[in-house]
């Protein structure tokens, strides 16, 4: 049975950082990529960042893209998030999830961690 556990979220203020970490296990997480998603309330799902096996492809969601960093620890079974420079609008609750995918499609997914950015 596949598990993602994502934790690190919690109540920032605008231009502050964080990281998130998503531990996996039930998959060989060292031969898959991973990607991040994130829903704000009323909204869809949106694709953050997505990561291949081995660090080897990055990509980014223009929103995100020059703020985050996408890496990954095989040792560990652990994705992470690192976000900077953070805006009230990446304010939501961030999913973990092996593969790629775009959104909706992105399954299975953790239950998520919520990142509230305000002042």
């Amino acid at each position: 049975e596949v598990q993602l556990v994502e934790s690190g979220g919690r109540r920032a203020q605008p231009g502050e950082s964080l990281t998130l970490s998503c531990v996996v296990s039930g998959l060989p997480f060292r031969s898959r990529a991973m990607t991040w998603v994130r829903q704000a309330p009323g909204k869809e799902l949106e694709w953050v960042s997505s990561i291949s096996s081995y660090s080897s492809s990055i990509s980014y969601g223009d929103s995100v893209k020059g703020r985050f960093i996408i890496y990954r620890d095989d040792a560990k079974n652990t994705l992470y998030l690192e976000m900077n420079s953070l805006k009230t609008e990446d304010s939501a609750m961030y999913h973990c999830s092996p593969g790629y995918c775009g959104g909706s499609n992105c399954e299975p997914r953790g239950p998520g961690t919520q990142v509230t950015v305000s002042l």
